[in-house]
Order: C-alpha cells, then sequence, then structure tokens
C-alpha cells in the first residue's frame, strides 16, 4: 500500500539558479547558493529574504551553514573557499582551495573540519581551528569530483560522487580509497547515505536518468529506479521519513519507497530544472534549489507518532520500528523541562509505516494506522490481533470498540474486533474522530453519530483539525485552525430522543450540545482532558490548561512538544519533543480538583481539596479565583500582600486594606487607601493620614481648602516647597493671602518677571525693590531689554492710578487678615464680594467690600 504522505508548500520563493541549498537547525533560514554569485538567506516561515550576500562575480556552486560559529561556507567559480559570519555578515576568511571549480562542500557533524571536491578531480579536507590548514588530499577519482557526504553512522569515513561513473568509500586518515561502487552508465553526480536503522545503504543519481540504491558492505547495487526524462541531479534519504527523494533536470522531484523501493509521489513546481536537495534531521522539511529558485516542502506530519496509556507507557514509531518507555521510570525530582533519561524497549518491527498510534481507554490495545491499513497490537508484546485495510482509525471510549474510514464515502464500526456496523454518510468524509461519539468531517461541517446504531446526533458547522472528549464524556472541545470551541454533550436528552424514537432532522438533534462561551482563541496542537481541565500545547509552543473559561499558561516551551498526557500519581504533565525526547511538568492533581470543583459551584469539594494544595500554590489558585469572579474567597486564599491589597481595595474592604498597607508601606497603597476612605466612609481624619504618607500634595489641597483648615495649608505649602513641588506651595500662599511668599518663591526659582507683575499687581507698594532685581537679573541676557523697564516713580505718567493702588493694598491687607481662608462651603456666599473695583473707595466711588483674595486692577 502507498505511504499517503500529504506534501504541503511551505515556501517558494524566485530567485536565480540555486546551485545548492542547507537549512539551519536553529533559525527558520534556508541557505541558496546562486549561479550569479549571490548567497541568500530566506525566513521558511515568512518567505522573506533575511540576508543577501554578494560572494562573487562568479557562480557559487556550494554553500553550508556552520551553526556552531555562527558561519556559512561557500566554494565559488574562481577557486576559493570564502567564510562569512551570517550575523555580521562580515566575511571571515577566503582562500584559494583548488585549481578548478568547486563543487561541494560537507561540514564534519562533530570534528572541526569540512571536506571540498572538485572539478581538479581531488578531494581535501580543511580545519578551520588551525587556520584553515588542508590536512589531507584524497586523490583517486579520473573525473570532476560532484559531491561528497560524511556517513552518518560512521562520520570517519565518507563517499565521493564522480563523472568518472564511479562512487568511492573513503576513511579521514587514508589519502586512497577504500574501495570503488561501479554500476551507473554515466557520470554520477550526487550521493547520500540512509540515515535510519542498520542498513548499510548509499542512494546516487547520475546523468543516466536513474538513481541506484547500493550496499556498501556486500559493494553491490540492490536496486535501480527509473524514471526521470533526464539528469539525476540531487538525491537523499531521509533521515525521519521512509522515503528517497530524487531532483532532476527534468524538473520534477520524486518520492520512493526506501523499503519497497517504489514510486510513491512525482511532483513538479514549474521552476525548471532541480539542482539540489536538503533535509534536516528531526524534521519532515525539505529545500529544493530549481532553475528558477528555491521551493521548501513539509512531507507528512510533524508530530512523533506516539501514544501514552494511563499508566504511563509511551509506545512511538522511528519509521517501521516500535518502542517503549514509562514515563513512571523517569527522575521524579526532575526539574520542569528537564529531559527525563527513560530505558527504551524495543517493541519489534510494525508491518506497515504508522503515522497514528493510538492506545484504547484501558491501554491494553495500541493500532498502528498508515499506508492504508491498520493493524491492532497488544500494547505489551506487540502482538498482532486483527488488522485490516483504512484510510484512518479511531477507538470508542468503550476499549473493545472502534471505527474506520475505509474509503471517503464508507466507514465501519467494530466491536470485540468483528464489524457491528457500516454506513455512508451523504458527503465526502475527510477525517474520523473517536471519544463518546464518532465524529465525520466534511468540507464545511462535522457530523457527530452514536456508536450503537450510527444515527446522527448533531451536525456542526465548524471544520475541526482534531476533536478531544473529556473522561466523562460530558465536554467535547473541537479544534479548529485557529480557536477551539467548548461544547457540553447533554447524554440523558440525547438518550430520552432516541428512547422516545422521535425523528432525527438533517442537522441531528437541538440542543445535543451546549456551546459554553465564546470560541477561545488558541491554535491547539495537541490535548489531553484531565476531568473537566484540557491540557494542551499550541502553535505558539505554550504549553496551557484551559478550565472554567480560562486559560491559564502552565510553561512557555523551548521547541515543538506534543503532549503524551498526565499521570495522577506523579502530578506532572508529560510531553515529546521530534527527536522522542520525553519531559514533564509539574502540575498538582489536588489544583486541577480544586479549580474543577470551583467551576462546579461545588465550594464544600474546593475547601476541602484546598487543605491538600501546598500553600506555594495559593497565590496562583487565588488568581484563578479572581477570574471566576470569587474575590471574596480569593482573598482568603491569597498569600500574595499586593493581591491582596488589589482584592480588598475591589471589595472595599477599608479596614484590610489599611492593615495590609501598614504592614507593607508604599505611597501607592497610601494614596489609594486614603480615595477608599474619602469615596466610601467619607473618613476625613483616616484621608489625611494616608494623603500625607503617600505625598499626595494634590489630594491635601483639595481636603484643606474645602475643610478652610489655614493651618492644614500652611504646613502642606512648607512640606510642598520641600518636596520641590513648587505649584502647590505657590496655591497655599496664595490661598492663605501671603503674597510676599508668592513672590519669595517665583524669585527663588529664577521667575522674577512673574514676581514682578504679581508685585505690581498685588503689592505696589514693593515695586521698586523687585524691578531692581528684574534689571539684574534682564541685564545679563540683554542690557538695552533691562534700560527699557520703568521706574513708576520715575515715569508715573505710565503708572496711571500707582499711589491710590498702594493705598488700597494696606486696606485689602487689613480685610484678609480678618477674613481668613473660607471653607468650601462658604463659597456661594462670599462669591458676592468678588470680582470688584477695589480703587472705587478711594477715587471717590461708592464704598468698596472687600474678600479673600480680590482680582486688583491698579
Amino acid at each position: 500500500m502507498p505511504l499517503r504522505l500529504d506534501v504541503q508548500k511551505v515556501m517558494s520563493v524566485a530567485s536565480e539558479r540555486v546551485k545548492c541549498c542547507d537549512i539551519h537547525p536553529i533559525e527558520p533560514w534556508v541557505l541558496s547558493a546562486l549561479y550569479s554569485g549571490h548567497v541568500f538567506i530566506w525566513n521558511y516561515e515568512t518567505q522573506a529574504l533575511v540576508k543577501s550576500f554578494e560572494v562573487c562575480d562568479l557562480p557559487v556552486r556550494c554553500a553550508k551553514f556552520i551553526p556552531k560559529k555562527q558561519w556559512f561556507v561557500c566554494g565559488t567559480d574562481d577557486m576559493k573557499i570564502q567564510v562569512y559570519n551570517y550575523n555580521t555578515m562580515e566575511r571571515v576568511h577566503a582562500f584559494e582551495a583548488h585549481s578548478d571549480y568547486i563543487r561541494c562542500i560537507a561540514v564534519h557533524p562533530t570534528l572541526p573540519v569540512i571536506l571540498s571536491s572538485s572539478d581538479d578531480m581531488f578531494i581535501k579536507l580543511w580545519d578551520w581551528e588551525k587556520n584553515w590548514e588542508c590536512h589531507r588530499v584524497y586523490e583517486g577519482h579520473s573525473h570532476y569530483v560532484m559531491q561528497v557526504e560524511f556517513n552518518p553512522k560512521d562520520t570517519n569515513t565518507f563517499a565521493s560522487a564522480s563523472l568518472d561513473h564511479t562512487i568511492k568509500i573513503w576513511g579521514l586518515t587514508s589519502s586512497a580509497p577504500y574501495f570503488s561502487l561501479e554500476g551507473h552508465e554515466r557520470g554520477i553526480n550526487c550521493v547520500s547515505y540512509f540515515q535510519g536503522g542498520d542498513k548499510p545503504y548509499l542512494v546516487s543519481g547520475a546523468d543516466d536518468c536513474s538513481v541506484k540504491i547500493w550496499d556498501y558492505q556486500t559493494k553491490t547495487c540492490i536496486k535501480t529506479l527509473t524514471g526521470h526524462q533526464a539528469n539525476v541531479s540531487a538525491v537523499c534519504f531521509h533521515p525521519e521519513l521512509p522515503i528517497i527523494l530524487s531532483g532532476s533536470e527534468d524538473g520534477t522531484v520524486r518520492l520512493w519507497h526506501s523499503l519497497t523501493f517504489t514510486l510513491e509521489n512525482t511532483f513538479n513546481y514549474a521552476m525548471e530544472r532541480v539542482w539540489a536537495l536538503a533535509y534536516l534531521k528531526g524534521s519532515n522539511k525539505v529545500a529544493i534549489g530549481f532553475d528558477e529558485g528555491t521551493v521548501m516542502v513539509q512531507i507528512g506530519q510533524e508530530e512523533p507518532v506516539v501514544s501514552m496509556d494511563s499508566s504511563g507507557k509511551i509506545v512511538f514509531a522511528r519509521i517501521h520500528e516500535i518502542v517503549q518507555k514509562n514515563a513512571r521510570q523517569g527522575d521524579k525530582k526532575a526539574a520542569d523541562g528537564e529531559r527525563l533519561e527513560l530505558p527504551a524497549k524495543d517493541l519489534g518491527t510494525c508491518d506497515l509505516y504508522p503515522q497514528s498510534l493510538q492506545h484504547n481507554r484501558n491501554g491494553r490495545l495500541v493500532c498502528a494506522c498508515g499506508d492504508g491499513e491498520y493493524v491492532i497490537y497488544t500494547s505489551l508484546r506487540l502482538k498482532n490481533k486483527s488488522y485490516g485495510q483504512a484510510i484512518e482509525f479511531c477507538w470508542a471510549n468503550d476499549s473493545g470498540t472502534y471505527a474506520i474510514r475505509e474509503t471517503t464515502s464508507k466507514l465501519k464500526v467494530f466491536k470485540n474486533f468483528k464489524k457491528h456496523r457500516d454506513f455512508r454518510p451523504r458527503f465526502s468524509v475527510e477525517g474520523i474522530f473517536g471519544g463518546t461519539l464518532l465524529a465525520a468531517r466534511g468540507a464545511k461541517h462535522v457530523d457527530f453519530y452514536d456508536w450503537e446504531e450510527c444515527r446522527l446526533i448533531r451536525r456542526i458547522s465548524v471544520v475541526p483539525k482534531k476533536i478531544f472528549w473529556s473522561e466523562s464524556g460530558d465536554m467535547c472541545i473541537i479544534a479548529c485552525k485557529s480557536s477551539f470551541y467548548v461544547l457540553r454533550y447533554n447524554r440523558d436528552l440525547v438518550h430520552k430522543f432516541l428512547a422516545d424514537g422521535q425523528e432525527i432532522g438533517d442537522n441531528g438533534i437541538e440542543k445535543s450540545f451546549d456551546l459554553e462561551g465564546r470560541p477561545v482563541a488558541e491554535s491547539v496542537v495537541t490535548g489531553h482532558f484531565v476531568g473537566d481541565c484540557f491540557l494542551f500545547t499550541n502553535s505558539s509552543q505554550r504549553l496551557c490548561y484551559y478550565i472554567g473559561k480560562q486559560t491559564i499558561t502552565l510553561a512557555h516551551l523551548d521547541r515543538p512538544m506534543f503532549l503524551l498526557g498526565y499521570l495522577v500519581k506523579e502530578n506532572r504533565v508529560y510531553l515529546m519533543d521530534k527527536q522522542y525526547n520525553v519531559v514533564s511538568y509539574k502540575l498538582l492533581m489536588s489544583l486541577l480538583v480544586y479549580q474543577i470543583a470551583i467551576v462546579r459551584k461545588d465550594f464544600e469539594m474546593a475547601e476541602r481539596s484546598l487543605e491538600e494544595i501546598p500553600v506555594d500554590q495559593h497565590n496562583k489558585i487565588a488568581r484563578f479565583l479572581e477570574a471566576q469572579d470569587l474575590k471574596e474567597i480569593a482573598l482568603k486564599v491569597s498569600r500574595d500582600p499586593d493581591h491582596r491589597f488589589d482584592l480588598a481595595l475591589q471589595l472595599k474592604k477599608l479596614d484590610i486594606v489599611k492593615k495590609i498597607v501598614s504592614d507593607y508601606p508604599s505611597e501607592a497603597k497610601w494614596k489609594q487607601l486614603g480615595d477608599l476612605a474619602l469615596s466610601e466612609k467619607f473618613d476625613l481624619k483616616l484621608t489625611e493620614e494616608c494623603y500625607t504618607k503617600a505625598k499626595d500634595y494634590g489630594g491635601l489641597l483639595l481636603l484643606h481648602t474645602s475643610l478652610g483648615n489655614a493651618d492644614g495649608v500652611s504646613d502642606l505649602a512648607k512640606s510642598a516647597a520641600e518636596s520641590g513641588q513648587n505649584n502647590v506651595a505657590f496655591i497655599c500662599h496664595y490661598l492663605l493671602n501671603d503674597v510676599t511668599k508668592c513672590i519669595d518663591l517665583l524669585c527663588a526659582n529664577g521667575r522674577i518677571p512673574e514676581a514682578a507683575f504679581m508685585t505690581r499687581t498685588f503689592r505696589p507698594s514693593e515695586t521698586k525693590s523687585i524691578l531692581a532685581r528684574w534689571k539684574e537679573h534682564l541685564s545679563s541676557v540683554s542690557a538695552k531689554a533691562a534700560e527699557a523697564l520703568a521706574d513708576p516713580e520715575v515715569y508715573p505718567q505710565e503708572f496711571p492710578n500707582f499711589k491710590i493702588g498702594c493705598l488700597a493694598q494696606g486696606k485689602l491687607e487689613q480685610d484678609h487678615k480678618s477674613t481668613g481662608l473660607l471653607p468650601a462651603k462658604a463659597y456661594l456666599e462670599a462669591k458676592k464680594g468678588y470680582f470688584v473695583d477695589v480703587l472705587k473707595g478711594f477715587t471717590g466711588g461708592s464704598r468698596a467690600v472687600y474678600t479673600s483674595s480680590p482680582v486688583v486692577h491698579n
């Protein structure tokens, strides 16, 4: 059966002819070496050009990343090897390496050396830690050496492909080849080692349009693959998938099964000839270099094929090999995110290439599905229990019931390995999902069916990637591309509806599901239910859990990780990465029980559970309770003074707020307490105390002036001036009618012009002295401007009523002393005496009424 691997285009960028490409192991970058002499670095996630290097006027035929040095090294047609730092974009080194074009560069996986091959028929070994000294020259080919590659299973050996029709195997310590492989009728362009399993295989591609598979131990060709219509320019064994890739000048890339050697797929992106292929270990991505640009594809799924049962036994597939680990054997004291050293047990080889592994409910069986087939094994010994043809497979919550998608139009349900029922939905089925109900996904909707009679329960107009059910079967998560929906299944309603024999409409049974809240904007990658708590990893590489309409982040992951499950006794969540490394994160079951009880409004259960939760987790619980709008309980639970302060403030519990502030004082908290005391209790004494400790001069000004507290305003003026709050100090002096201090404050802050105008208005008798200070101050800027300032005694005609103003000044000062600072409640009466002409009483007019702080017109 075919592998049925989906090929998805990840990136497609146009450029000149790409002679070589490479993928960075950490950054999302593809390196493209161009025939035009440039080297480009592309971001395959954004399809943006990250870096551009103008290396040479001649073609660059090969280029490779050296991540440990933050370099890339390239070979150019001026016979030089050039080294660049891809971060600083500086050329680190350049040297003449060969006497003809450089065809290929291979970087040793551990040693500080590279190999280069050339049209001069030599292969050379260079050591970058010894200033790029040439350690050894390998001679033996009689034509251009097109490619070299290190053996991943024995890095002291390497293979070379040449136009002399041979592949040669070499050792790093010998200048002569160990042996040659011959069989191609024309020149060989490319060679690649098999990286999976123990098979000693090589693959080669040549100008005879064929691809050959070699056993380099027996030195024989075991298979020749034909089909390309032009020279085969690039080949590789994929390190993660059971496929061989070959690229040709006919413009196609072909995928071959690495075990059966059958053709699986052919794709053509209409970008002319293929020149290069690049893969990345631990990833399913492949970069392809064409005449007209670079393409990256993803072959199959990125997730590891893995399943963990409720006891912690992990079963995963490495191509056809099935391996078991036990999460319970990990270090109980391991830090969160630390790799667990778990012994691996080989269970055997699967008869098919599994693209999914699924345990049943009790964990005794595991199903492998792929290649259009499924096989059900015992999980401990991998003993075959059942098999058949299927595109997809899923288990029911019942351990012995399962369903298969045989075709896009036919589904079958089995019970205890015997066919129970088959049916044909009235649409093309694109996927199936197990759980409490059987779900079938169409192009625009998903239908839910009961397992017993395959009756339609509900049609929902969303297209899910995955569906998850809680253990009780009451909750369901429908995970779509960028969000997920939380549904509650009304089991009793559905059972009654079916028992009554009512007719089911095209959309199923109304109210069989209730939507809880709005869609959650999280792209779920993997998920698992623990009670009513939904654990999941998302596309942003975060481990989260959802409970009570709230998403809580448990950890930020440093690489893509895939959720395996949760073990109650260990209180830990387990995850696996693409390299099959297992890590765990602590998540207390008692904490989940508490949160689930809160969501269910079972406060007695929650209170009992709280006793089992360590105190260091109480702050986390309090945050959760606050989000659930249970602030009273959150205040009791929280141990964080800042959080308790915020909660008490929201609940307007003045006594608790005051105690917290007294124990953990801060100016901001005193200010908030003062506002609360004023707005809720109108406790003016406490408000004044709080504002004083908070140094809230604006609040104190409002408080004292509202009460007409002249002593308070006077003290405030002093403390505000000492703290540099000159505006507040000025207003205090002004309200106390202490104009002299206002003027002094202005002068002390270098604001002499304002002081002069204020003196002219409120203290005309002191105009002469302030005028002298003003002239002295202004003369440092402009002597002419200083001389232009007029003295009332010298130019009386410029100051009408100046002498009368001096007389009015004395009378106003006497009235101000008798009036004092008025409280806010006296404003309506006092304002009647404001805005009067104070000169009328001294120029024969009617008697003026003087109040505090009148506007004086001289």
